[in-house]
């Protein structure tokens, strides 16, 4: 007695969007305001008046070829 092998058939994959949605806006938030302090703080935009956010992100300026001086 021989047993036909039984092929199964592929169970595709579900995302489930309303659970990662609220954490892919949170991450796009975060990496845009993280984008904004490395470009554009202390420049024409500033938030904050002490030269203390320029000097902490200096190197991630240089790092991706945004001017600062």
């Amino acid at each position: 007695m021989t047993n036909p092998a039984i092929t199964a058939a592929p169970v595709p994959l579900r995302i489930p969007i309303r659970e990662i949605l609220p954490w892919a806006v949170f991450v796009t938030l975060l990496a845009l305001i993280a984008l904004y302090f490395v470009s554009t703080e202390q420049g024409a935009l500033s938030v904050f008046a002490n030269t203390y956010v320029h000097e902490f992100v200096h190197d991630g300026r240089h790092l991706l070829a945004f001017p600062c001086h």
